[in-house]
């Protein structure tokens, strides 16, 4: 099976690799020349633009920051749409508005090309050993042809509907993952202002009903005060406009969401949009006069 893959950023970068370490022969661009001399160093092949991609792969995976990253790729000038042959698969990884997934299916349908939308959970050390969660929304037969493909990638790969579900599902997990971190980011500032270590506490309450992935993840990067992104603010910006387009689109109220939105843009206007999404504890530290963790 011969794989395309388009987007080799933080996250489609490890992918790609993981993909070719599975045994797949591989063809790949992206715009960041640097990216795609390293890859060719491991032995993917590289392509012109994305057109090229497409006429020499049966299955093409994306992994696009957003819905119109996704649609100049396929549909644009030079689209791999056009280089694609009927009957071949689109998996677009990137976490996009699950109704452009539906609309880029429709018109992929035209040309009898398939989409199965694939968003990731997990972040750049999940992605490089290969371990990344992957909610997959399409026809069942097809997901079940390339689970294999996907499984190089990832530690968990589940269908959970048709296409536009597994976009859904994604922004159901940035809806809770932010909401957790800025949980985590209170109870610190309680425990700050209060003069407990927040070290002592995170061990204290991680085996126990407050414990999640996201607090074992995040919990020390706030203390060790290290902000380098494995998923930037920005990017947790996009994914929840899209959670809330979406659920005004269907009449859903996420009042929450909402409010976690408004403190993420504050972040982003004070120079805080390429932080780790970890950084969410910095608008706490700035209302509260106090600093989490190491001083």
């Amino acid at each position: 099976m011969r794989v395309g893959f388009i987007g080799l950023g933080i996250m489609g970068k490890p992918m790609c690799k993981n993909v070719l370490k599975a045994g797949y022969e591989v063809i790949a661009y992206d715009r960041n020349i640097e990216v795609i001399e390293e890859l060719k160093e491991v032995g993917v092949k590289s392509a012109l633009n994305p057109k090229e991609v497409g006429e020499n792969c049966d299955v093409l995976i994306t992994m696009l920051p957003n819905s119109p990253h996704v649609k100049t790729v396929l549909f644009g000038e030079n689209g791999a749409a056009d280089g694609l042959k009927p009957g071949s698969v689109v998996i677009d990884m990137s976490s996009i508005n699950p109704v452009e997934s539906k609309n880029i299916a429709k018109t992929l349908a035209e040309k009898e090309i398939y989409l199965l939308d694939a968003p990731v959970s997990g972040g750049e050390p999940k992605a490089i050993d290969g371990t990344i969660s992957v909610m997959v929304g399409g026809n069942k037969e097809i997901f079940e042809k390339y689970y294999d493909l996907i499984k190089s990638m990832a530690g968990s790969v589940v269908r959970v509907g048709d296409v536009g579900a597994g976009n859904t599902t994604k922004l159901a997990n940035q809806i809770i993952v932010a909401l957790n971190i800025a949980a985590l980011s209170e109870a610190f500032i309680l425990c700050e202002k209060a003069e407990v270590d927040p070290q002592l506490v995170f061990e204290a309450i991680r085996g126990g009903l407050a414990g999640s992935t996201v607090m074992n993840a995040k919990a020390p990067m706030m203390i060790e005060r290290d902000f380098k992104p494995g998923f930037r603010i920005d990017l947790h910006i996009k994914d929840l406009q899209n959670a809330l387009d979406t659920s005004h689109s269907i009449n859903a109220s996420l009042p929450l969401t909402a409010q976690i939105m408004e403190i993420l843009q504050a972040l982003k206007i004070d120079g805080k949009g390429e932080s780790d999404h970890s950084a969410i504890v910095n608008y706490y530290e700035k209302i509260n006069n106090i600093t989490v963790g190491k001083k």
